[in-house]
C-alpha cells in the first residue's frame, strides 16, 4: 500500500512559480513510475509530468518547457517546479504513483494562477 500527500498549492500570479511536493509513504517506492496529474474538462484527468524509477521523463504538450518533474528516492518525495504558470494551469493537481497493475492516487493540492 502506498499513501501519497501533496502540498505546495496555493494563490499564484500569471508569470509566477510554485513547487509542488509529494511525498509517498510505503515500501519500495523507488520503482513505481510517479507523475502529476489534473483534471480534464470531462470526468479524466490529464498528464501533468511523469517520472520513471530510471529517471526518464514525460510531459503534457501544455506544460513542455515550463514545468518540471524530478524525484527524491532517498526522500520519497516527487517534485514539480513549474514556471510561467499561466491563469490555464489553475486546477488541482494531482499525484500518482504506478506500478504494473498498482495504482496510488493522493488526494490533490489547488493551484490558482490569478492577479
Amino acid at each position: 500500500q502506498v499513501q501519497l500527500v501533496e502540498s505546495g498549492g496555493g494563490l499564484v500570479q500569471p508569470g509566477g512559480s510554485l513547487t509542488l511536493s509529494c511525498a509517498a509513504s510505503g515500501s519500495k517506492i523507488s520503482i513505481y513510475e510517479m507523475g502529476w496529474f489534473r483534471p480534464t474538462a470531462g470526468k479524466g484527468r490529464d498528464l501533468v509530468a511523469r517520472i520513471s524509477s530510471s529517471g526518464t521523463t514525460k510531459y503534457g504538450d501544455y506544460v513542455k518547457g515550463r514545468f518540471t518533474i524530478s524525484r527524491d528516492n532517498a526522500k520519497k518525495t516527487v517534485y514539480l517546479q513549474m514556471n510561467n504558470l499561466k491563469p490555464e494551469d489553475t486546477a488541482v493537481y494531482y499525484c500518482n504513483a504506478r506500478y504494473y497493475m498498482y495504482e496510488f492516487w493522493g488526494r490533490g493540492t489547488q493551484v490558482t494562477v490569478s492577479s
